[in-house]
């Protein structure tokens, strides 16, 4: 078996693409795809990279002269080198579920992706990521996609970011939400608070509510719309005011919007 062929096998047999081989050793897929068609051989390093990651020898990835180390079934892959160019390490525990690795770290310089039950990388995906750009029903990064999302940019069921946007809620600079938003600018088919708020039910600075606007200004074109100078004129009679005038809005609802100033 030549050392083309022993690389393909080393790589099918760990599961993974000439793409993130390259990662890992810090190499363009090209490079990798090379190697494995025979046209060129990699340098020593990384030959010695490729024997870390594949734990085997290099005298068995080089010449084929003994048997790969197994690895210790207690024991993760752990791949901690560092390149001219910077740091490169990745954790893979040994311990799956559902054929994902409960825990994947994979980070560096350049395309790094982590995938996981618990997934930490420049590109994330798992049931927490965090990452970069991350996806999971736990996601964390500068831009994120999950059920509950956190980051510069976030969308998700419920999401808190720079620029938020959320099924259920969404909290941040500026945020869009089918049920409740609070930011900045704020704009929701239901509640909006905010420095503009637009909603069926909206308060803050600039507001603008089909139902119910409370701002400096406000506005609303089928609803009751008022400033806060006419809200504080009413003084502890606000909120029963308010009641008799929209007798279909939860009392809790109501209260929210008086206390938001």
């Amino acid at each position: 078996m030549e050392f083309q062929e022993r690389l393909y096998s080393l790589r099918k047999g760990r599961g993974v693409s000439q793409e993130e081989l390259a990662n890992v050793v810090g190499v363009s897929r090209q490079a990798v795809q090379k190697w494995e068609a025979g046209t060129s051989t990699p340098d020593i390093q990384n030959l010695s990279a490729l024997a870390d990651y594949f734990g085997v020898s290099l005298d068995y990835l080089v010449r084929g002269m003994e048997a790969p180390q197994a690895e210790p079934e207690s024991q993760p892959t752990v791949i901690h080198n560092y390149y001219g160019w910077g740091y490169r390490y990745e954790f893979r525990s040994k311990t799956t579920l559902f054929g994902l690795p409960l825990v994947h770290i994979n980070l560096g310089p350049g395309f790094h992706r982590a995938r996981g039950i618990i997934a930490i990388g420049n590109f994330a995906a798992g049931v927490v990521a965090v990452g970069g750009l991350s996806a999971g029903v736990f996601s964390v990064g500068a831009g994120t996609l999950g059920l509950l999302a956190l980051g510069g940019m976030a969308v998700g069921g419920v999401a808190l970011g720079g620029l938020a946007i959320g099924m259920l809620a969404a909290i941040g600079g500026f945020t869009l939400s089918l049920g409740f938003a609070m930011g900045g600018g704020a704009v929701s088919r239901y509640i909006a608070l905010g420095g503009a708020a637009f909603g069926q039910y909206a308060a803050g600075g600039m507001a603008s509510g089909s139902v119910l606007a409370i701002g400096d200004p406000a506005y609303s074109t089928q609803g009751l719309a008022l400033t806060w100078p006419q809200i504080e004129a009413m003084g502890d009679g606000a909120l029963a005011w308010l009641q008799t005038q929209l007798p279909h809005a939860p009392q809790w609802l109501l209260r929210l919007l008086l206390e938001f100033r």
